[in-house]
């Protein structure tokens, strides 16, 4: 991903490609979030008390996931592509507004400011080759394009350090989760449908 030539009409990318090439930006974005997780966590949250403060805070808890690899197993494909779909749709917007924003905390590290925008691209990138996918695995599918608003953009913008502090460290937080989901989904469905369950 990007899969085809600028302006080429009817290119056709095999679904085993587009499996290898989501799998591996998908890995790349949760190595991304990570890093970004331990640089803000480093910098700026320790000593704050912001880990009892975020359970159950992401704005994706409304998407219902499996709860481990066993269920994620039972799941059919057609639902896992739907959760990935719906994670990386609801990541969309607060992507957006973190790579804009993140410029403003204190001494905001370089680092920090260079993957941010980068997981913005690439996460835009990750759901068109996800689109693909199910264009091939589901052709003519009605696709599922619900998603989790995210609604947090004055929580990054107000005055009170503690609480933008606290809202940057839910974002970075959420995102390390959501893309090991996706990561962990999309793995699971490239042994599935591509391998036919032989890894």
């Amino acid at each position: 991903i990007p899969v085809c030539p600028r302006g080429s009409v009817r290119c056709q990318v095999s679904l085993p490609d587009l499996f290898d090439r989501a799998v591996m930006l998908s890995h790349y974005i949760h190595s991304l979030s990570s890093d970004m997780f331990h640089e803000f966590n480093k910098q700026y949250a320790l000593g704050r008390g912001f880990i009892p403060r975020a359970i159950n805070s992401c704005h994706t808890s409304s998407i219902s996931t499996p709860e481990d690899k066993d269920q994620a197993q039972q799941t059919h494909h057609e639902v896992l592509m739907d959760l990935i779909l719906g994670l990386l749709r609801s990541w969309n917007d607060p992507l957006d507004h973190l790579a804009s924003e993140v410029h403003s905390l204190p001494k905001a590290p370089s680092a920090l400011l260079t993957k941010a925008t980068e997981v913005k691209e690439e996460n835009q990138r990750l759901l068109e080759g996800i689109e693909k996918i199910v264009d091939q695995v589901h052709p003519g599918a009605k696709e599922n394009k619900a998603y989790s608003v995210w609604s947090g953009l004055p929580s990054l913008q107000t005055t009170d350090e503690d609480a933008r502090l606290f809202a940057f460290y839910n974002l970075f937080r959420c995102l390390r989760r959501d893309s090991h989901k996706i990561d962990s989904y999309l793995k699971l469905l490239k042994c599935r449908i591509v391998y036919n369950n032989n890894c």
